[in-house]
């Protein structure tokens, strides 16, 4: 077992284009990511397009992201994720999508309900309709967009779940 539990994020797996931002494996913050009996991660940076963060077992679910934003622009939030063949303690979970800007900011969440019937091949989420971030005023001084996948309620054993990457994208 890994001295420290929780994966700290590396800012060399964030994929920067032209506003829009590609988070892989390694570009998250995961509660107990370092530990080997609840995540698998993959060890490069920027991975194949095939590897994923690959939950085993946990009870606590949080998988964050941060990247300082250009202001008067809006963005939409999606994770590329995928389960398992034998994924488990999914159906009726409170999986949330939440998302602020600043430390002090004040978050925005949505509930991702296709979490009850992930397929097994990765799809964007949410599907039904956009996560948007919308412009940060010019004088907000600190830019920083802090998101991630939460589900930290019910104290439900869940596995199987597969993070592949999350996009930030600029809209507009």
């Amino acid at each position: 077992m890994a001295s420290k539990s929780h994966q700290d994020a590396d800012p060399n797996a964030i994929i920067a284009n032209e506003g829009d931002f590609i988070f892989k494996p390694k570009a998250f913050n995961i509660v107990w990511g370092n530990d080997s009996r609840y995540w698998r991660i993959p060890r490069s940076p920027i991975p194949d397009e095939q590897e994923a963060a690959e939950l085993i077992q946990v009870s606590w679910l949080e998988v964050t992201g941060s990247v300082k934003l250009e202001p008067l622009t809006r963005h939409e939030i999606s994770f590329k994720l995928s389960f398992r063949r034998d994924s488990f303690g999914w159906s009726g979970a409170p999986i949330f999508l939440m998302a602020k800007v600043g430390k002090k900011g004040k978050y925005k969440w949505k509930r991702l309900k296709e979490l009850d019937n992930l397929p097994k091949d990765p799809i964007m989420v949410p599907t039904d309709d956009s996560f948007t971030i919308e412009p940060i005023p010019s004088n907000e001084p600190d830019k920083r967009l802090y998101f991630g996948l939460y589900e930290v309620w019910s104290g439900k054993w869940k596995g199987g779940l597969k993070v592949h990457e999350a996009i930030v994208r600029k809209l507009g």
